[in-house]
């Protein structure tokens, strides 16, 4: 067994030791919200947005994006679940912009090993096992934050399945400070119709 997975369990047990009346939350998110915000795990949405267990929906994926997944993941949480308002949090210092799809693809093309980055740009220490796959996916990689909020804004409220009622916010998670800015440009955008 290795040290992480020894760890986890440890924690899983030391939580569930103490869960309690955790047991009776009810399935929709109390405080009727989702947020999509970054995997990244500089993160604690719990923490960053005042959530304790139940209260809101958080939809993780790299970058925050509006994925097809991300909106699936969205549309069941209002649909099914009733959340009534959407946050589109990404950040500062993210590793998104770091590459494009062409660079990823290539990685993934030499090898499957996890890559290195030197600080201007990435590389494989080890040159076997890769797959031509990463060619068939788009990764989402930006350049730009704050256009990456308003693109992924929009994407959700062009979307035909999203109701034009919810109000869709879009706000970058400074992990120099913890403090979320909002873009108006995205919420502007994601304003209800």
């Amino acid at each position: 067994m290795s040290q992480i997975l020894t760890e986890v369990l440890e924690a899983n047990r030391k939580y569930a030791a103490g869960f309690g009346a955790k047991k009776d939350l009810a399935l929709p998110p109390a405080r009727k919200f989702a947020v999509l915000t970054c995997m990244d795990a500089r993160l604690d949405p719990a923490k960053f947005a005042g959530l304790a267990e139940g209260d809101a929906h958080v939809i993780r994926n790299a970058g925050g994006r509006s994925s097809d997944d991300a909106i699936r993941s969205l549309l069941i949480s209002h649909k099914l679940l009733g959340t009534q308002e959407w946050f589109v949090i990404h950040h500062t210092n993210c590793g998104m912009t770091l590459f494009n799809n062409d660079i990823i693809s290539d990685l993934l093309d030499e090898s499957l090993e996890s890559a290195s980055f030197d600080g201007t740009k990435w590389f494989n220490p080890s040159k076997e096992g890769g797959s031509a796959e990463g060619a068939y996916l788009n990764f989402l990689a930006f350049s730009n934050l704050e256009k990456s909020v308003v693109d992924d804004v929009r994407r959700l409220r062009r979307h035909p399945l999203v109701p034009r009622n919810i109000p869709i916010y879009g706000y970058v998670y400074d992990v120099g400070s913890g403090l979320l800015a909002e873009v108006p440009d995205a919420t502007k955008s994601g304003r209800p119709a």
